[in-house]
Formats: structure tokens, sequence, C-alpha cells
């Protein structure tokens, strides 16, 4: 059967966004609509969606195209392959701090040397901008600026987070094996997680005893979060009195 429509049907199709391809209606005048008692009657259109008697598909009668085409559903982009190639934090080469100082005036029971780890923003400078000078300071305090073998191991975040790169304990060790010190210094909570592995709050980790290659280690704050909490400056220092306590129990000269 072939649909038959007038130019009143047209325009409510067109108003709901059908288009309806098939011959131009003939010319005849327009037929108002019925009487509402006529069982033929045409409903008038409505603020609701009205459903259209549109004649099914057969094989003579044309074509109705839909509503609208819904886009393509967009694929899910799958994750890099391997993640990310580049860890968060590197370890730089352990540097002198001081090494113009003259082993003849090195005082006693400072040990043969000592390692800080640390996360710095300037490696090529641990002793540069206010964390490093307040570093500079506390190590002055300890008369460690008059050893020649105190070592910093700089942390440098390359990208935001802290994933660290797996290979930094290796290294740490193998830096401790060469360079023989008394004592390791790890400075923060970043430090502590890449250079002992251990996820316990900082709070904790000051307090217990640790090895990194069978060199004995303390945890304390590091110079970054010193200076936005001042009063944590005793409880660092304390830190440091009991790293310089242990090297001189030990007996290193």
């Amino acid at each position: 059967m072939s649909l038959h429509l007038d130019a009143r049907q047209r325009a409510m199709l067109q108003e709901m966004g059908v288009t309806v391809w098939g011959p131009p209606p003939a010319e005849a005048p327009i037929t108002p609509p019925a009487p509402a008692t006529s069982a033929v009657a045409v409903q008038a259109p409505s603020p609701a969606p009205v459903a259209m008697a549109v004649p099914p598909r057969s094989a003579e009668s044309p074509v109705v195209a839909p509503l609208r085409t819904p886009p393509p559903s967009a694929a899910p982009v799958p994750p890099p392959a391997g993640g990310s190639t580049t860890p968060a934090l590197q370890l730089h080469t352990p540097q002198a701090l001081y090494p113009s100082a003259d082993p003849a005036q090195t005082p006693n029971g400072l040990g043969r040397g000592w390692l800080i780890v640390a996360e710095s923003l300037t490696p090529a400078d641990p002793l540069g901008g206010d964390a490093g000078r307040l570093l500079d300071n506390m190590l002055r305090a300890m008369q460690l600026h008059k050893h020649p073998r105190v070592y910093f191991a700089a942390l440098e975040r390359s990208t935001p987070g802290a994933e660290a790169s797996p290979h930094i304990p290796t290294t740490l060790a193998d830096a401790v094996a060469t360079l023989q010190p008394a004592m390791v210094l790890v400075l923060g909570h970043v430090a502590a997680r890449a250079a002992l592995g251990r996820t316990e709050p900082l709070g904790r980790l000051r307090a217990g005893p640790h090895q990194l290659a069978g060199c004995p280690a303390v945890v304390t704050y590091d110079p970054a979060f010193l200076l936005r909490s001042q009063d944590t400056k005793a409880a660092a220092w304390a830190d440091l009195c009991h790293a310089l306590a242990l090297v001189r129990g030990a007996g290193a000269l």
C-alpha cells in the first residue's frame, strides 16, 4: 500500500524530525479535518510525542528515515603497553658536600664518612636554595662541614608522584659498599620509601633502628618539611644527635 499524506500530516512529521521521501502530493484542495465525532478524526498535535501511524515498510511503501542517527559509541582507549617507562623518582650519583675539608682538621667521633639521602629540587647544588641552606646549617651544627667524606645522594622527582625507580635500593647498596660510611641519614618520607622500602608513617620510622646494606641508618625530617613546620626542628635535631651517638658508640674513627 502507498503512503498518502496531506500537507498537515507532512508538516507534523517534519516538526518531529521525520523526513518522508515519496511522490509529491497531488494538487488538490486541502480537505479540512473531519469533526471530532468522526471515526477517522485526526488528533491535534500536543507537546507530548505523538505516535504517528506510519505504515510498516513493504515492497510498495516508500522508505521512512529514522528520527536521528545516534552517534557511534567511542571505543575505550587501551592503557599504554607496559605502563610508564620513566619513574617519578630518580637517584643521582652521590657527591661530596665538603670536598675541600682538611682531613687533619676533622673532629674525632664523626666516623669514616656519612651518606645523606634526601629529595632535592636542585640535585646539582644540594646546598642551594632555602632547603639546601638549612641542610648546610644542620650539618655544620654537627661539625660535618669539616669532614671531606660527607656525601649527598639526591632523589629528583621528574614527574608528579612519588613512584621510585626499583633500582634505587640496589644503587644505594652499591654506594654504601663503595663509600663505606659510618652512618646513612635518610631525610624525609619520600627518601625513606625509596631507600628503605618502608611505608610506615615518618614518626614511626624515626623511632626504629634501620640498616642499609649493613650500615646503620637514621630517618628524620627533610629540610623542606622543616621550613614549613618550624616546630619540628627540635625533633629533627634530636634525631641528628641520636645518629652522632650511634657513630660514637660504635667506636668508628
